[in-house]
């Protein structure tokens, strides 16, 4: 779920994560693909930003946490905004 910033080179972004597994999720990333997008839609550039897990994320248990994705203000000039579309994890 995604939700407007203060700026427009911002966005909120929340993600659920379920640990199906047997064992704590201890560590990982999670890696965002912000797209910069014109006043016509077009798709003028992609950003990946990383952050950390929330973790630890027990065998069996859900968590949800939100992020404020951000980019260089530069990066997203007036008309233009951001949308985070890709998203990726990776956990040990």
């Amino acid at each position: 779920m995604t939700a407007d910033g203060d700026q427009r080179w911002c966005q909120k972004v929340t993600v659920g994560f379920r640990n199906s597994g047997g064992t704590a999720v201890r560590s990982g990333s999670v890696t965002f693909g912000t797209h910069v997008i014109g006043a016509l839609g077009i798709d003028w550039s992609t950003v990946r930003t990383s952050e950390a897990l929330p973790v630890p994320i027990g065998a069996g248990a859900r968590t949800d946490h939100t992020w404020t994705v951000c980019l260089d203000a530069w990066r997203v000039p007036l008309g233009m905004h951001i949308e985070t579309r890709d998203l990726s994890v990776q956990w040990k």
